[in-house]
C-alpha cells in the first residue's frame, strides 16, 4: 500500500494576528446583517424588464403558430 511522501508534508500552519486587533469574532456575512430589497413588480422590477405575463404569452402563441405550421406543412407532403 503507498504511503504519504515525508517531503511534502509541512509544520503546522501559522496564521497571522488579525490586523485590526479585534480578538473576538467579527467577520459576518453582509447578507445577514443588510437584507437585499425586494423588487416591486411593475415598477422596473424583474417581470417588467423581461416582458411580464404578456411577453410569455406572445413567446407560447409563436410556438403555437410555428407548431401549427411545421404540422400543415407535414399533411401537405404526405
Amino acid at each position: 500500500m503507498p504511503t504519504p511522501d515525508p517531503t511534502l508534508r509541512h509544520g503546522p500552519v501559522q496564521l497571522p494576528d488579525d490586523p485590526t486587533g479585534i480578538e473576538e469574532a467579527h467577520d459576518v456575512l453582509a447578507a445577514e446583517e443588510f437584507a437585499m430589497p425586494a423588487p416591486v413588480a411593475g415598477v422596473g422590477g424583474v417581470l417588467e424588464r423581461r416582458g411580464g405575463a404578456r411577453g410569455g404569452g406572445l413567446v407560447l402563441l409563436a410556438a403555437l403558430a410555428l407548431l401549427a405550421l411545421l404540422l400543415i406543412g407535414r399533411r401537405r407532403r404526405g
